[in-house]
């Protein structure tokens, strides 16, 4: 792969290569690509929906979107610190092509922006749901009538894939969806591969999968323009776009160091036993005195969570860029953070996230409650879908249509579009109208 291409500022429908010299400095295509993302209704969504403790009514406790917001300014730095890096080595980029370190900047942070895009409601639970319904719920009934990747598809409903399918599908009036660079929708994509064969190696690109189905011909347009380099002869599977390791980085950075913020604040772990954490984490980089001048547990909190993502993107940058050769050629296969010299670090920090405020009751027991609402969810407008398809609309079903938006296009063309596009729609809710939703369905109106 080579940076010329993937650095690409085509958009969906383009007739003609956009040339980076001949942008607009006032306002650049990539930085396009970040306002198009923030005004979303998509977006917006995230503000009710979980990134740690579902429907929590605290201030303090992030959301989807704080979290988004978040990861895209840990991403923006990281990405302008390495694109300053690689112009000292490749100053073609520069001399040649009009590339600046601010370029990398924002494909990162729009990336980074739009990454959990696609969640569902409820967190990482929310997924699970939905796979589950179609796995061991009603939904295994519809597996007879799809191919066994439109099925996997659904078993294994994965939010990066739905994120993708967000930001490029079409309808009337929006064609080709938010019509970002092709740019920013690789370094969005981190697992640039069909649902099957499923995790073929060990390979962080073969974690989860990137793409539905339905965006097979999107995604194979895409990975042409960019350059990415095959990674199977028989399934659609490709290696990923160098900045996609920074996009995933800066994630891991803001869930690691500020999940277990939200736990200190929430009072699941002690202080004191927090502080050792991440003063072991930032130990070489404090300044005893501006530390014991400060006198309030969230100042001293700020005041490490500063450091440490500091420390980290320093960290991940002189990775990135100690691997680029080996991250071009595809031979890089993990993390970038997964081979840091603070990996023990990070991993004392995740553990006890994972005990005390991933296990905690309070998150466990919304998490059930998401799986119920899910559910129902699925249950009725499932039915609605394969209805749909074979013609057969009960009242109920007509009555159910209403509570659908025009944008949800159901048909008696393809069963798997139509169950895709429920799992569209019911992912877009928040955790709040997922919820007003499932008590309607329940008779809970007055």
């Amino acid at each position: 792969m080579n940076w010329e291409q993937l650095l690409s500022l085509k958009r969906f429908g383009d007739r003609h290569k956009r040339l980076r010299k001949e942008q607009d400095e006032t306002r650049l295509g990539f930085e396009v690509d970040y306002d198009r993302i923030i005004f979303s209704s998509e977006f917006r969504s995230l503000q009710d929906k979980t990134q740690v403790v579902p429907l929590s009514k605290t201030d303090f406790v992030h959301t989807r979107l704080t979290h988004s917001l978040e990861v895209s300014v840990v991403g923006r730095s990281l990405g302008r610190k390495v694109g300053q890096l690689l112009l000292q080595k490749h100053p073609h980029l520069s001399s040649v092509h009009g590339y600046t370190m601010n370029d990398f900047g924002a494909i990162v942070a729009a990336a980074a922006l739009a990454h959990d895009i696609g969640n569902p409601p409820f967190g990482h639970s929310g997924e699970k749901a939905i796979g589950s319904y179609f796995k061991v719920g009603e939904g295994a009934n519809f597996r007879p009538q799809l191919t066994e990747k439109q099925y996997q598809d659904l078993c294994d409903f994965e939010g990066n894939a739905n994120g993708f399918k967000i930001l490029t599908e079409s309808r009337d009036g929006r064609i080709g969806g938010l019509r970002l660079s092709y740019a920013t929708l690789g370094a969005f994509m981190k697992y640039p591969k069909e649902s099957l064969p499923k995790k073929p190696t060990k390979h962080i690109a073969d974690k989860k999968y990137g793409f539905f189905q339905s965006e097979k011909e999107m995604f194979q347009d895409i990975a042409k323009e960019l350059g990415l380099t095959a990674r199977s002869a028989s399934d659609l599977s490709f290696q990923r776009h160098p900045l996609t390791y920074l996009v995933e980085a800066a994630d891991d950075i803001c869930y690691t160091i500020i999940d277990f913020e939200d736990g200190i604040n929430l009072g699941l772990i002690e202080e004191d036993y927090a502080l050792e954490y991440l003063i072991n984490l930032v130990r070489g980089r404090i300044k005893t005195s501006n530390y014991n001048a400060l006198k309030t547990k969230e100042d001293r909190i700020s005041y490490l969570r500063a450091l440490a993502i500091g420390t980290l993107i320093d960290e991940a940058a002189q990775i990135f860029m100690t691997h680029e050769e080996d991250i071009l050629n595809g031979a890089f296969g993990t993390a970038l953070l997964d081979v840091s010299q603070y990996k023990a670090q990070i991993a004392d920090i995740i553990s006890i996230s994972v005990k005390n405020i991933y296990n905690s009751k309070e998150v466990v027991n919304k998490e059930i409650a998401g799986y119920e609402i899910l559910n129902n969810l699925l249950k009725v407008f499932c039915s609605l879908a394969y209805n749909t398809f074979d013609n057969e609309l009960s009242s109920y079903d007509k009555l159910m249509r209403k509570h659908l938006p025009e944008t949800v296009k159901l048909n008696q063309d393809s069963l798997y579009n139509n169950l895709i596009n429920i799992c569209l729609f019911v992912s877009k809710l928040s955790d709040t109208n997922a919820k007003l939703l499932h008590q309607k369905l329940r008779g809970a109106i007055f």
